[in-house]
């Protein structure tokens, strides 16, 4: 009789547990060579996630990446104050790639985690797996059953940016957000409207959250990006209604082909979205006396322009060809 897939993949995974378990502490020799991942493990306490470097041979197949990294989560961490993600409070039964997504089946105990226990083991694992070849989402499941959060709503597929936090704070327990954050179209002269639903760090403040999604990029097709990613946010604050953010000088260094008016409206279209944001004014490197792209004078309170979003009304269209045929003839 065949073996099933999914069974398949269960045996890999045991025969990499005792092939990564026979090198015991042996990890620590491992020369630096190879394809460096990082492993996610939670501290003592259950508060913060932090990561170890190991190196895999790059030759290695999706499938025995995928074990290794597994095995990874299961072993002892270098560092004492770390522990192990998986492996001692839960199991994971088996694993199946499908279309780039990695299904994770783990058995009945994870249910028995804490709250906060169960949304850092989670992106422990999410943040670890994604990194194999090929894989872009992680769903997870309990015994073949969905995986429910606290509000019992099913959790669906993950990557690494589902879980924001600062690298090096200690994390509170996540929290769900969802944001409506303002992008480029495709010509880069009109805002896009998009909408994304995450779980944050709750040390970050959400106008925080907002600027690092937007420094990001969008996570659609639809949508273009409109900040330099290479920025640093130096600061977010809110005073009175009104989000102060300093960001560094990359800021200024533009890379997309947007305009000036779209990029302003995009932060502060997305922090006025925001019940606790009336107005926004951006800073460089804590200065305002600067003028943006030489039309936006930084110095100036910005609130919501909802005329830059969505597509011109054809009458609008219609009006500025016209009017542009009259200003060549």
């Amino acid at each position: 009789m065949k073996m099933s897939n999914r069974y398949k993949k269960s045996a890999l995974f045991c025969l990499f547990a005792l092939l990564f378990l026979a090198g015991g502490c042996g990890r620590r020799e491992q020369p630096e060579s190879g394809k460096a991942y990082q492993i996610y493990y939670l501290n003592r306490e259950e508060t913060s996630v932090s990561s170890e470097t190991i190196y895999l041979d790059e030759g290695l197949t999706q499938d025995e990446q995928i074990g290794a990294l597994l095995n990874a989560l299961q072993a002892a961490p270098e560092d004492v104050s770390l522990k192990a993600s998986s492996g001692t409070a839960f199991q994971i039964n088996s694993y199946r790639v499908d279309e780039g997504q990695l299904n994770i089946d783990v058995d009945e105990s994870y249910r028995r985690l804490p709250a906060t226990t169960e949304v850092l083991v989670r992106a422990s694992l999410v943040k670890t797996l994604v990194q194999t070849e090929g894989i872009n989402h992680v769903l997870m499941t309990v015994s073949g059953q969905s995986l429910t959060d606290n509000a019992g709503a099913a959790v669906g597929p993950m990557t690494a940016d589902t879980f924001m936090d600062n690298a090096g704070d200690a994390i509170n327990p996540y929290e769900m957000v969802t944001l409506t954050l303002y992008f480029a179209n495709e010509t880069g002269d009109r805002l896009v409207e998009t909408t994304r639903t995450l779980e944050y760090n709750s040390n970050i403040s959400v106008e925080r959250l907002v600027m690092d999604c937007l420094v990001k990029g969008p996570d659609t097709d639809q949508a273009f990006p409109t900040v330099n990613p290479a920025t640093k946010v130096l600061g977010v604050t809110v005073r009175d209604g009104i989000c102060y953010v300093n960001l560094d000088e990359t800021f200024l260094t533009q890379i997309y082909t947007v305009t000036p008016e779209v990029v302003i409206y995009s932060i502060t279209n997305s922090l006025v979205e925001l019940t606790s944001v009336n107005k926004v004014q951006i800073a460089i490197s804590g200065k305002t006396d600067v003028v943006f792209r030489e039309t936006f004078n930084l110095a100036n309170l910005y609130e919501r322009n909802l005329d830059l979003v969505g597509e011109l009304p054809a009458e609008t269209e219609t009006e500025a060809a016209t009017q542009t045929e009259e200003e060549t003839q």
